[in-house]
């Protein structure tokens, strides 16, 4: 809706003009939702009683790997057209991307880290996955302002309809035409998982639990957010029958609970209450 936040002329020394200076909504939002992913995971890494500070270093390395992991997918799912047209790479720089290649990037990189640096890996994943959706939470904010991730043409009272053309330059969304507002959708929801998953992790039964209550929270919400998602750079996988990122939901949500029941069984029993 509004993709461009602030636009100021900018000047040398001089006084020779360099063209305007423009704050992209998007760009700000995303600013955001990365100090606030933070300021969760250094908090939750207190609770949990380990190394804040590592944890901290931890995650901007996590969500670094992540937008280039997330740039890096859309890549290879849309390689048919950004090589026939090579021009439209910059356009890599101003959408998120595939979420689920930032999520490879950032599983990598956490493994790496904690390996390299001996910290448990459950219980500091645990840490990180509330930082994380509420970041998402935001990061869908600043696509709702940018316009991409669009969702499909709608009747609904509540649609959305883009005007603003410079949107439909920087990332293709159709402008005058009423849209799903699918950005609000995920935005809703991740806000909803992000305060699920305090609960969750205020009485966890074994570590590795709110990350995979995040995993299959995230991937069910993904897989239905999907039907209202109009823009093109998801794939297709089966004729068409499903997205890539659906897809890849499916294989998440039974591994999720494959896991989960796996860790459950090997966890200590609660300790009984006081009498």
């Amino acid at each position: 809706m509004y993709p461009r936040l602030l636009t100021l002329p900018a000047f040398d020394v001089s006084g020779r003009s360099w063209g305007p200076f423009t704050l992209h909504t998007y760009g700000f939002l995303l600013a955001v939702a990365f100090l606030a992913g933070l300021f969760v995971a250094a908090r939750q890494a207190r609770r949990s009683g380990l190394d804040a500070n590592r944890v901290t270093d931890m995650a901007v390395w996590v969500l670094i790997a992540g937008l280039l992991g997330a740039k890096a997918m859309l890549l290879a799912v849309d390689w048919a057209f950004y090589s026939r047209n090579p021009r439209e790479l910059i356009t890599l720089f101003q959408s998120g991307g595939v979420f689920y290649g930032g999520l490879l990037g950032g599983l990598l990189v956490a493994f790496w880290y904690a390996r390299h640096y001996k910290l448990p890996g459950l219980a500091t994943a645990d840490a990180l996955a509330p930082g994380v959706v509420l970041g998402q939470a935001i990061g869908r904010l600043g696509c709702f302002a940018a316009g991409c991730c669009f969702g499909r043409p709608a009747a609904v009272p509540w649609a959305v309809t883009f005007t603003d053309p410079y949107a439909a330059r920087a990332v293709g969304t159709p402008v005058d035409t009423p849209l799903h507002p699918s950005q609000l959708y995920e935005s809703f929801a991740c806000f909803l998982l992000f305060f699920a998953l305090l609960a969750i992790a205020g009485r966890k039964r074994f570590d590795g639990q709110v990350l995979l209550a995040y995993t299959a929270g995230y991937s069910a919400i993904r897989f239905v957010l999907e039907f209202w998602r109009g823009d093109p750079d998801r794939g297709s996988l089966f004729g068409g029958a499903l997205s890539t990122s659906q897809a890849i939901a499916i294989v998440l949500v039974v591994a999720a609970a494959t896991a989960w029941v796996r860790l459950r069984r090997k966890a200590p029993p609660p300790a009984p209450a006081p009498a």
